[in-house]
């Protein structure tokens, strides 16, 4: 992890490879939701391209937001950081008021910005999460290696807040994605690995037991435990909760090598629920096959292999565990919904970065990668 050096370059480029591999991940993605959203919009008596119309749009605007961020100094964030932690506690809570909330198949996690655009807080806390932390390990690089202050405050007293916050809204996938980059961050920043074993882990069986309870006895996130056993054998019942995994196993399966062509899913037709969002990757399998899903894990390969040197290259601890962080937060989301939609876990709701439906979504993780822009543009000397 880089160090405070205060002899840097300032270089004139970003790091144009990241930014192509983003480029080409919007034009695939843009692509697939087009494929893959048709039937949908056309049962809910819209244009074929009504999807792709607003994702093409958001794009846009991201590519703009990124390109414009990118020219900020990244320390500038970090000055905010406290702003930042205390800004993510009222979005969060922003959402249980009647007038900007918005509630959805029975979960309470969206603000309504117009009377048709909406936006998840979550999407902005992961972001602001990252700068947070990344600051207050830096100022506390001394005391990192201490229990207290590089253990106990930053996982269990800071962290938990925004993950419960979260977790209400029956969000778990986003406060496990938190918890997993705040790990990643303490542990790049210099927390000692032998904290997370001998505390972390029973506190994590703890709260995974408190889960199960909850869900098995109180009723309280049952839909999760069903998941689990979904997962376990999703062909016990293929009409209910094993439904979406069958699916998307069919899709998968359908592909083969080369695919069945790119707009000829079957799959697609209804089968697949929200077949442009959280199983894009699905279609993806059944119109490209193997070579298609070959290329889309190539893609993400080159963006954590370029956020990870950036993350080496950056000039002070700051920047580097920033990089990591927005390296981590994609990186993370790509892999647990592939792991997903090919039943290697059980289904969290997680999108596909920069492929998967969500405008607003699309334009905050374009501004995170704006940020890592222009941490490229600097490197120790």
């Amino acid at each position: 992890m880089a160090r405070p050096n205060n002899k840097t370059t300032k270089q004139g480029q970003f790091d144009f490879i990241l930014f192509v591999t983003v480029l080409v991940m919007l034009g695939f993605g843009l692509v697939m939701v087009l494929s893959a959203s048709s039937p949908s919009a056309l049962s809910e008596g819209r244009d074929s391209r009504a999807y792709v119309n607003t994702q093409a749009i958001s794009a846009v605007v991201g590519i703009i937001a990124m390109l414009a961020i990118s020219k900020v100094d990244y320390r500038r964030w970090g000055k905010f950081y406290k702003i930042a932690y205390i800004a993510s506690i009222l979005i969060l809570l922003a959402v249980k008021l009647p007038v900007i909330g918005k509630s959805a198949g029975g979960a309470n996690r969206w603000i309504k910005i117009t009377s048709t655009q909406t936006v998840q807080p979550s999407e902005l806390v992961k972001i602001a999460m990252i700068i947070f932390f990344a600051r207050y390990l830096t100022d506390h690089k001394n005391e990192i290696h201490t229990f207290l202050k590089g253990f106990i405050y930053p996982l269990l007293l800071i962290a938990p807040i925004i993950g419960i916050l979260i977790f209400v809204q029956s969000h778990l996938s986003a406060s496990v994605i938190i918890g997993m980059i705040v790990v990643i961050l303490m542990l790049m920043a210099g927390t000692k690995f032998k904290y997370f074993i001998t505390v972390g882990t029973p506190i994590a069986g703890i709260g995974i037991g408190a889960l199960y309870i909850l869900a098995k006895y109180f009723e309280k996130g049952a839909y999760r435990l069903a998941r689990i056993t979904s997962f376990m054998d999703p062909w016990a019942d293929p009409t209910g909760d094993g439904w979406q995994v069958i699916q998307s196993l069919y899709a998968i399966g359908s592909g083969g090598l080369f695919g069945v062509g790119l707009g000829n899913s079957t799959q697609k037709y209804l089968y697949l629920p929200e077949p442009q969002n959280d199983f894009i990757f699905s279609v993806i399998a059944e119109e490209l096959g193997f070579v298609g899903c070959l290329a889309v894990i190539i893609l993400f390969g080159i963006f954590i292999w370029r956020g990870v040197l950036i993350a080496m290259k950056a000039p002070d601890s700051f920047g580097s565990l920033v990089a990591i962080g927005i390296t981590s937060l994609i990186g993370l989301q790509a892999i647990i919904n592939i792991a997903v939609v090919t039943s290697s876990m059980p289904n969290t709701g997680m999108p596909l970065p920069f492929f998967s439906y969500g405008g607003t979504a699309l334009l905050i993780l374009l501004c995170a990668v704006g940020i890592l822009l222009n941490i490229s543009r600097y490197q120790k000397t």
